[in-house]
């Protein structure tokens, strides 16, 4: 039995809701980086299950993916990097408080 696309597409458009549903809802900064790498990851299944479907011979969709892994790593760590000093200048990380820095 073949799988379909749908077999990997549904779970992919789970992991995005959910990672939307988390960034939209969370205020802590950790948890909504959290949220947001869940939308990325959902986006990379996405690009190698379209590769596979769509050009089999070729591994486009598969270098793109790394690619936006080794993206989304230089991303999370440059997020907690800032994440890290908004701790330490406001002794807090929720994201509503953040327009206290202003000051």
């Amino acid at each position: 039995m073949e799988l379909t696309m749908l077999y990997y597409l549904i779970p992919s458009l789970i992991m995005f809701s959910c990672g939307v549903y988390g960034f939209i809802t969370r205020k802590n900064m950790i948890a909504m980086l959290i949220s947001l790498e869940l939308m990325l990851n959902s986006v990379d299944i996405n690009f190698v299950v379209f590769n596979r479907y769509l050009y089999p011979e070729t591994h486009d969709g598969m270098f793109f993916t790394l690619f936006a892994i080794a993206i989304a790593a230089a991303e999370t760590a440059l997020a907690i990097a800032i994440i890290i000093n908004v701790f330490r200048a406001a002794k807090n990380i929720n994201a509503a408080d953040l327009t206290k820095m202003k000051h």
